[in-house]
């Protein structure tokens, strides 16, 4: 058996978003990825050209893994009411992870903002999550990244109609944000 740090042949030729940048990268079939973190369905991987780059989950078979189980991405349960819906925004906020920090979002201290509304009838029913969240450092490209991945997880909540995911950078975020837990984690006091 390997051990999660051993270089991995891809199976296949894959499509990889480049980290920080946010650009895409096509990784061949046969180059050779070290997986440096598996968190929140996806995975941070380390090129043998020296290249950081995430690998969506669905794309896990390349990497000769099993694609995560939707309930291993959050796949929530369907709330009873707008408490129960912004509770699992926040569930589903702590399954987005940054891709080089092994510390979810909402602990590392992204998120600002979480307002549930309920929409009116003749918007068709159901909830509106608005979430407002930033990024560790301003030019860090994996904004957009985030941002799509956010609005997809908040999106598969029961009764979540509308998902609105805005990217903002004041205040500028730096450690104190972090929770206990983080720091904890990253060996910060």
């Amino acid at each position: 058996m390997s051990h999660p740090r051993d270089p991995i042949p891809l199976k296949r030729a894959v499509q990889a978003t480049l980290i920080p940048y946010g650009g895409t990268i096509s990784i061949p079939e046969g180059s050779t990825v070290t997986v440096t973190q598996a968190l929140g369905g996806s995975y941070s991987v380390l090129t043998e050209l020296g290249q950081m780059a995430r690998i969506e989950g669905k794309d896990a078979d390349a990497l000769g893994l099993t694609p995560p189980p939707a309930e291993a991405s959050g796949a929530p349960a369907a709330p009873a009411d707008r408490a129960g819906v912004e509770k699992a925004v926040w569930d589903q906020l702590k399954t987005c992870y940054d891709p080089e920090i092994p510390v979810n979002i909402v602990d590392l201290g992204l998120v600002f903002a979480n307002e549930v509304t309920e929409r009116g009838e003749p918007d068709g029913g159901g909830y509106k999550a608005a979430v407002k969240f930033t990024l560790t450092a301003p030019g860090c490209g994996m904004g957009g990244v985030l941002q799509k991945e956010i609005e997809t997880k908040l999106a598969a909540i029961p009764g979540v109609k509308e998902v609105k995911a805005d990217l903002v950078f004041e205040p500028i975020w730096d450690k104190n944000m972090m929770s206990e837990a983080a720091k904890l984690r990253l060996g910060i006091f």
